[in-house]
Order: C-alpha cells, then sequence, then structure tokens
C-alpha cells in the first residue's frame, strides 16, 4: 500500500457519511461549532449538534474532536 492509498482513519473517517446524510460539506459543520464559541467544552459541542441539528452522536462526537484537536 503506498501513501497515497492510506485509508482515512480518525474522526475525518466519519466526514463522507455526515456530508451525505445531512447535506452539508463538514466545512458548514465546522462554522457552527466556531459561531458556537469557545467557551464550550467538546461534550457542550457535542449536545449543541445533536439538539439543535438533529445530528446522531458519533457523527456529532466526530466533527467535535476533529475541530478541537485543529484548534
Amino acid at each position: 500500500m503506498t501513501t497515497t492509498d492510506k485509508k482515512v482513519q480518525g474522526p475525518a473517517s466519519y466526514f463522507p457519511s455526515i456530508e451525505k446524510k445531512y447535506g452539508q460539506p463538514v466545512a458548514h459543520w465546522f462554522g457552527v461549532l466556531q459561531a458556537a464559541g469557545d467557551g464550550l467544552k467538546h461534550m457542550e459541542l457535542v449536545a449543541l449538534l445533536k439538539t439543535s441539528h438533529g445530528m446522531g452522536h458519533g457523527h456529532a462526537n466526530a466533527l467535535v474532536a476533529h475541530y478541537l484537536a485543529r484548534r
């Protein structure tokens, strides 16, 4: 297996199914998280995506984990 054939792992592996299921690119969801502010903790952000946007726990958790790791 070459480096270009590497399978996406971690939270980013959820991104294609998130985009398909919720009809928005992940950049949109990162914008939602950014707009929520820096004061919220991981699980508070997960709860926001779940309650305000109807997202499942696994998808919300993957987005938040990736978003917070990039900050």
